[in-house]
């Protein structure tokens, strides 16, 4: 019998949620609700818990920082502002010939 097959719990998949300092066990829920603090999307109880966590813990706010830039960057990149006419109709072509080759 393989080994590896006997332990299922090491293949079980378990999604990367960041840093976990070892002081700080509660970590890897705390990145995990980042973006919900990002987007002013979490409840007054959360928010608390997560700045207070943010305030305890320099791996996480480290982190924090990391994704709040990564979020003002996709706002100012991806700001509504269109391509140019001529750019999207070459791509438009790029895409048609890329369709017809592998299709």
């Amino acid at each position: 019998m393989n080994d590896d097959l006997s332990r299922p719990e090491e293949h079980t998949f378990r999604p990367p949620v960041g840093p976990v300092d070892p002081k700080h066990p509660e970590c890897a829920s705390v990145i995990a609700e980042v973006w919900t603090l990002l987007d002013g999307e979490c409840t007054t109880e959360t928010r608390d818990k997560l700045r207070h966590h943010l305030e305890e813990c320099p791996t996480c706010l480290r982190q924090y920082g990391i994704e709040e830039r990564v979020k003002r960057l996709i706002a100012t990149k991806c700001s509504g502002d269109k391509a140019p006419d001529s750019l999207r109709a070459r791509l438009r072509v790029e895409i048609s010939r890329t369709t017809i080759i592998r299709g």
